[in-house]
Parts: C-alpha cells; structure tokens; sequence
C-alpha cells in the first residue's frame, strides 16, 4: 500500500513503544494539550512579529515550532503554529508553567486578532516518525508535529474516540511514558526539564526554533548578540551512557563539575540521556558523580 495509507501492523505488541514512534508505526494522544486559534486578518503578520520563528510561507498542512521569548531574549514559551486546516493553531505542552494565549493576549492591542481557547473542542493525535499522513476520514493534518517531527492529526472533540479507534486498527496506541523516551531517544529538550525559561534558545538546545533572517521580534537582538558576539554559557546535550544513570546526577570533566543529567530513557538495550554542560566543559570527556562513563551522540 501507498505510504498515505493504512497499513496492517506486524508483531507490534513485541516492540518497544518509543522505537515503534520513530519507525511511524505508533501514535500518542495528545487531546489533553493547549490548543488556541488565531484569526483575524492580521493573524499571520502579528504572530510572525513576535515570535523567533519565520512563519511567513506558512500555509494549510504546514507547521513550525516556535518560542517566544523576553525583551533580553529568555524563553517564555515553546509551542507549534499549525496550520491543518484554514485557521492557525497554536499547540503546547501543558506541562510550560505559562499558556501562550495568556502571554500573548497582552500584544493583541489594536490588532485585528482574536485568540480563541479550542481545547475542548478539538482532538489531536501525534505521528512522530510517519512521513504522510495516514487516509482516514474526519481529519486533517500539518506536519511536522507538535513534537517537533512527523505530523499530527486533528479532528473534532466528538470525533475522538472513532478516530482513535480506527487509528488503533494499524498503529500501536501508546502514552506518555513512550512518548517521553521517545524524545529522548530524538534528542528533544523538554522545557522545563532539560530547557530552562532562563536559557536563551541556544542554550537550551533550541537554535533550531530561531530564524537569524526574518526581521525583529520580541528577544531578537539579545538572541542575535551571543551568536555574532560570542558564545552561550552552556549547552544541551545528547548522550549515551554505559549503565544506567539517574536524573540530577552530576557531570564531571576531568574530576571537575561540568553540568547535570537532566532526562535519562532505556530503550533497546541502551541507556540514553540528556544533560545541561557547561559551554567550556563541551568537548568532555565526560563521567557522572557516580562514576558511569557518557559519550556524546
């Protein structure tokens, strides 16, 4: 069958949830997660001036992470402006102590902008490894997802539990424990965990999420100052460890503290993790407090 369409699943019960994520062949649902339109016909252009990344080809199907960050270019928040349909979304973790429409409602001014809580009217349903959209009626798509690869599906609140269950028939449902090793294993910061809300962008691994050729937006000259100036005070970073780690657990470089273990996932035999570093402690070599061995990825 075409890559658009369902496919049978195969022994998916014997596999690991998070690797069946990366392969495509599972989903998590996020319908729990903060969901807000933007419309009004200066939707597009007002958002796109606040935010650090470049919404202006966005179009129906599409998407892009973005972060809104302070006047001295700290992250505020982190989400996903989506476009499934007609009308922009914005999609965030509800673990971010801050709700986007709540910080952004304060720019509205005279703009012809309105947002619009639609959480309890609108399911969504993330593909983090699957690269066309499955063929299922009462739906659409944008990609990437709000887990920053793949795509998500979007669909009417009363919807949900027929969308989920045709879903079900070729995709391994999975939850919130898979989808965590997932984004580990992908190398995702989390804000809030890995990613600060004192970071600039650079600094929680999120330089992705920032376009050094759109005009100004909110933190635009802070941002742009560390990287044509100098360098940030950390970094995140991908690691694999010999055995197992726990969270909190101390970096060391040559006998020195260097940073911390901030997110750690067994999958497949492998102990993977994340660590906020110290930028000069960057090149390692690196050991935990309790003396395991890390290597970068």
């Amino acid at each position: 069958m075409g890559p658009g369409h369902l496919y049978p699943c195969v022994r998916m019960e014997e596999q690991d949830g998070a690797e069946l994520l990366a392969q495509g062949k599972a989903f998590v649902d996020l319908s729990y997660w903060r969901k807000v339109a933007v419309t009004g016909a200066d939707a597009l252009t007002w958002l796109n001036d606040l935010v650090s990344n470049d919404l202006s080809d966005l179009a129906p199907g599409r998407a892009k992470q973005a972060l809104l960050l302070s006047p001295t270019g700290r992250i505020r928040a982190m989400f996903t402006v989506a476009v499934p349909a007609s009308t922009i979304l914005l999609i965030q973790d509800p673990s971010q102590p801050a709700p986007v429409e709540d910080i952004l409602s304060r720019y509205v001014l005279s703009s012809d902008v309105q947002l619009e809580d639609r959480i309890g009217e609108l399911a969504l349903f993330a593909f983090p490894g699957l690269a066309s959209p499955p063929d299922v009626p009462g739906a659409t798509f944008s990609a990437p997802s709000c887990l920053g690869a793949g795509l998500e599906l979007v669909c009417a609140a009363a919807d949900h539990d027929r969308l989920a269950a045709t879903l079900g028939k070729s995709f391994r449902a999975t939850g919130g424990e898979e989808m965590e090793r997932w984004r580990v294993l992908a190398g995702r910061p989390l804000l809030g965990v890995d990613a600060l809300e004192e970071d600039l962008p650079v600094e929680a691994g999120l330089d992705d999420l920032v376009s050094y050729d759109k005009g100004c937006y909110l933190g635009q000259e802070a941002v742009a100052k560390v990287r044509n100036l100098g360098h940030p005070r950390r970094l995140v970073t991908a690691l694999e460890a010999s055995e197992l780690v726990p969270p909190g657990d101390t970096v060391l470089v040559d006998g020195s503290e260097a940073g911390q273990v901030t997110s750690v996932a067994q999958i497949g035999g492998r102990v993977l993790a994340m660590a906020r570093l110290a930028w000069e402690a960057r090149t390692g070599p690196f050991r935990t407090a309790t003396g395991t061995d890390l290597t970068p990825r």
